[in-house]
């Protein structure tokens, strides 16, 4: 078996595919992994009729979902448990039924316990429908857990 802590794109896989495997709501939504990095995860999802608002638009929590998936994701696939402690999402265009969303996190600075995380949410025109930030708490523990840590 390959050490994970030696890989850390393998570290990162690890940590996302345990993490998916235990969020319903992403799963409820249909999120995919799209891409991984330490520190990055690009995630998307199709925007159905149960997504939508009264506008018939993508609900705006909806969006702000899959951006928090994305970065759930990016702050945890270095197998640090980490938590939000705050986030905040500017909504630039709506999305309508049948566009496919991505949420591409990245982390600007992790420094003690804590970090910033940026992403932006694009269609699959690539136009930019909203941009989230997200910032991180680390706790105790850790997503796999390695023997002697």
């Amino acid at each position: 078996m390959v050490d994970m802590i030696s890989d850390p794109q393998l570290l990162a896989r690890a940590c996302v595919d345990k993490m998916l495997a235990n969020d319903a709501a992403a799963q409820a939504l249909g999120v995919k992994v799209i891409s991984l990095a330490p520190g990055e995860a690009s995630v998307r999802m199709t925007v159905t009729h149960e997504m939508t608002n009264s506008h018939l638009n993508c609900h705006g929590g909806m969006i702000y979902t899959l951006a928090d998936v994305g970065f759930a994701y990016a702050c945890n696939n270095t197998n640090k448990m980490t938590v939000a402690s705050g986030c905040s999402i500017e909504y630039m265009a709506p999305a309508a039924i049948g566009d496919t969303l991505t949420a591409s996190v990245c982390e600007r600075t992790r420094s003690g316990r804590t970090g910033v995380y940026d992403a932006d949410i694009t269609n699959q025109r690539g136009e930019l429908v909203a941009v989230f930030r997200g910032k991180s708490y680390q706790i105790r523990g850790q997503v796999i857990p390695q023997p002697g840590e």
